[in-house]
């Protein structure tokens, strides 16, 4: 079990390692915010349909779906730092064909997705990777505050992303990319100058009962089954990214800021629970804690998706946010403390299926679901079907309901 880390709130950072992936994460991040509101806006203003926009999601997670059983095995087997480098060269790469399309006025549909499909395959690999190389970075006492801040940063860069992202894109398609492409070199430099770390790894033979173990952890250890699924099912009824250019356009009236103000709003709820969650941890009904987390995201989607007034509108979403980061923490925490570090990176590619799932197969359910019924009928049942997830979760996994504290389990 975890020594409790003392009253240091900024306990990870006295790691030089971890300081440097903290901040090429959040370079990272924040550049695939601005990437994403770009896309998302010139494929609206584009082709006009909404489904094009939900397949701008399933692009991006069809690789780590039909790469799942690689990409995990990957991160247990080699230098997960090197993986993580590669990864976000191969980002460069695909931010700077997107610049160059646009440069050129070639904004064509299909092969915008051919590069999204990259940026699909290499999120992949460095999901497990990312994921996993944090609890090498720092000491198990520190790693729930470094969770906390990781957690911070990705929607930090959530809240600032965007809204920059819309701000560049206003002044221009060219600009917003080429902001983003430095960026992404940057956290390149970031993740070479963190030193190779320790990492206990798999077995050098590579056999299906090795490539196979993420899934048979998680299937035996039904707490992680239980989060893992719980938000998968949650986010995937409830997205409503997907469809935030028709409600900025159409519905809200706002331009290119207002759907960076739009996407910020989530993070700006979320941020703020992180650095609560950062300073004063949940020590005791964690669980309850997650599926009180899930309800409200449910229930913030539903008014997002009847509102007509902005400010209500960002309220919701931001109330969205909040809680999902609640749900986030929970189970991000009991993934790493709960899982033994020779499979952390192949229980992550797992995870990472199931938040991609729930991201951008949740961006492609809302994208052809308002492309029948409107984007407004889209988001109200969504956040209608995540209370129903939450509610037939609590009484399917009683296990996760009752888990007070955030420590390791005795094994």
């Amino acid at each position: 079990m975890p020594t409790p880390t003392t009253g240091d709130r900024f306990a990870a950072f006295r790691h030089a390692s971890y300081a440097r992936f903290f901040t090429a994460r959040f370079l990272a991040a924040f550049a695939i915010q601005i990437i994403s509101v770009s896309v998302g806006w010139q494929m609206y203003d584009e082709t006009g349909s909404a489904l094009y926009l939900g397949l701008i999601g399933l692009f991006q997670f069809l690789p780590s779906l039909l790469l799942i059983l690689v990409t995990g095995s990957v991160a247990d087997r080699y230098n997960r730092r090197a993986i993580v480098a590669i990864c976000l060269a191969v980002g460069f790469a695909c931010a700077l064909a997107l610049l160059v399309l646009t440069s050129a006025g070639l904004f064509i549909p299909w092969v915008v997705f051919v590069i999204l499909t990259v940026f699909g395959i290499e999120r992949a690999f460095m999901g497990p990777a990312v994921q996993s190389l944090a609890p090498n970075l720092v000491p198990e006492r520190d790693l729930a505050n470094a969770i906390a801040w990781n957690s911070s940063s990705w929607q930090t860069a959530s809240i600032v992303g965007p809204v920059a992202g819309g701000l560049l894109y206003g002044m221009g398609a060219t600009i917003a990319y080429s902001v983003a492409l430095g960026m992404l070199a940057l956290a390149v430099v970031l993740v070479l100058l963190v030193p190779k770390p320790a990492q206990r790894t798999g077995s050098k033979t590579v056999s299906w009962t090795e490539i196979l173990a993420g899934f048979r952890f998680i299937g035996q250890e039904k707490v992680v089954l239980g989060a893992i699924s719980l938000d998968l099912f949650a986010v995937l009824l409830g997205g409503a990214v997907a469809l935030m250019p028709i409600f900025a356009r159409d519905i809200l009236v706002l331009g290119p800021w207002g759907l960076g103000l739009l996407r910020a709003a989530p993070g700006i709820g979320a941020v703020a629970v992180a650095l609560w969650l950062a300073f004063y941890p949940i020590r005791s009904n964690a669980g309850v804690a997650m599926f009180a987390g899930v309800s409200l995201f449910g229930a913030g989607t539903i008014v997002f998706g009847i509102s007509h007034t902005a400010w209500l509108s960002i309220a919701a979403l931001m109330l969205m946010g909040a809680s999902d980061m609640i749900s986030v923490y929970v189970r991000e925490t009991l993934i790493v403390l709960w899982t033994p570090d020779e499979v952390r990176g192949r229980v992550n590619a797992v995870n990472m299926v199931f938040v991609g799932a729930s991201n951008e197969l949740g961006e492609f359910r809302a994208g052809t679901m308002a492309s029948v019924l409107g984007a407004v009928p889209a988001v109200v049942i969504g956040g209608a079907g995540t209370l129903a997830v939450a509610a037939l979760w609590a009484l399917r996994f009683p296990q996760l309901r009752r888990i007070d504290s955030l420590d390791a389990p005795d094994r």
